[in-house]
């Protein structure tokens, strides 16, 4: 063996396109340990409940990350909303529902297209993030926005999909999954991926228990832990939701989890659309949290479980909002993943994991 040396991996990098910071350590060609360095980006959001009213913090969740926003903003409101005791139009819960599996599809979509960038198959990444172009295309015509789409409030949503839209909506994701349905096979049969991918950066069902991993990441060894089986919000309407698993937690296995996501969340946006209600979409809201008052929340986004926790202390500003995110909770399975891999198979592992940088340092 050779002797053990430190290699700094971001934050960075010519190929991860998230500002991870790693610290390895490695022998020869193996690495020995992965040691994560968070802070490189840390912004203090946290901090702002106390200059931003909860209808003004809404705005800021929403940038915790540009891939994530609807996802922030839902969470977050659906915690002011249960501090509050506010209960949201029918109609208003369908339609977070419809725009946040319509982001889930965006940020795997986009993950993909990165992960094959990666593989070295650059026609597929275009393919990938033309996909992904139609799906922003949506959120475009409903919201107004592309990435950042400020659609929901404390007390339901700012704006309707009338039936035109949400018919043109489900005709667009008919012909989106009839191309993407090509690009899984790509993904999931093509040799080279899996030359890749197979047996590297396992993690077993009983290390995926014990480090709490959640999100695709944990799904991939088998951890049923998807929050949209909770129900909360619209998600408590589908007829029924199981969560897509894969026993080997391999990197081929987060690919498929992955891939198959997309097939899944188009149809529980069909579903949602088929039964959509008629009726207001958000309620007046008035007051402020009672002081001493706190509530927690789930979130089931892209990358996995987000917990919101919200304490309030009479007025129009919270005492503290706390967000856990999913990336934060994965990093022990990923230094983890990454123990005993060879030098080559790093970047692959962590795109793999998906990690979200912005999402962790807030």
């Amino acid at each position: 063996m050779g002797k053990a040396t430190v290699i700094p991996f971001g934050p960075q990098h010519p190929v991860l396109p998230e500002p991870l910071h790693l610290d390895l350590v490695v022998e020869d060609e193996t690495v020995i340990e992965a040691i994560p360095q968070i802070g490189f980006i840390h912004r203090g959001l946290e901090k702002l409940v106390e200059t931003r009213d909860y209808n003004q913090f809404i705005y800021v969740a929403e940038r915790i990350c540009g891939i994530c926003a609807f996802g922030h903003s839902m969470g977050y409101a659906e915690t002011v909303e249960r501090l509050m005791g506010v209960q949201i139009p029918e109609r208003a819960e369908y339609l977070r529902v419809i725009w946040h599996e319509l982001s889930r599809i965006h940020s795997h979509v986009l993950w993909m297209g990165l992960a094959a960038d990666a593989f070295g198959f650059e026609s597929l990444f275009m393919h990938c993030w033309r996909l992904r172009e139609r799906v922003l295309d949506i959120f475009e015509k409903t919201t107004g926005g592309r990435v950042i789409f400020s659609v929901v409030q404390v007390g339901g949503v700012v704006r309707d999909i009338d039936d035109a839209q949400l018919a043109e909506m489900k005709r667009v994701l008919e012909g989106i999954k009839d191309d993407y349905r090509q690009i899984c096979n790509a993904f999931l049969k093509d040799s080279s991926v899996k030359n890749r991918t197979v047996g590297v950066g396992c993690i077993s069902h009983e290390d995926a228990l014990a480090m709490s991993m959640v999100g695709p990441f944990a799904r991939a060894s088998n951890v049923n832990n998807d929050a949209r089986c909770l129900g909360n919000g619209g998600y408590g309407k589908l007829a029924d939701f199981q969560p897509v698993l894969d026993a080997q937690g391999d990197c081929y296995a987060r690919v498929k989890v992955r891939a198959l996501e997309v097939l899944q969340s188009i149809d529980i946006i069909e579903e949602m659309i088929s039964k959509i209600p008629a009726g207001d979409i958000a309620v007046p809201v008035k007051g402020a949290p009672a002081a001493g008052a706190e509530t927690a929340n789930l979130v089931e986004q892209p990358r996995g479980e987000c917990y919101y926790y919200a304490r309030g202390n009479g007025s129009k500003f919270l005492e503290r909002m706390r967000m856990r995110t999913p990336t934060s909770q994965n990093l022990a399975g990923m230094a983890t993943a990454l123990a005993g891999c060879d030098l080559a198979d790093v970047n692959m592992i962590v795109l793999t994991i998906d990690p979200c940088i912005s999402c962790t340092e807030r």
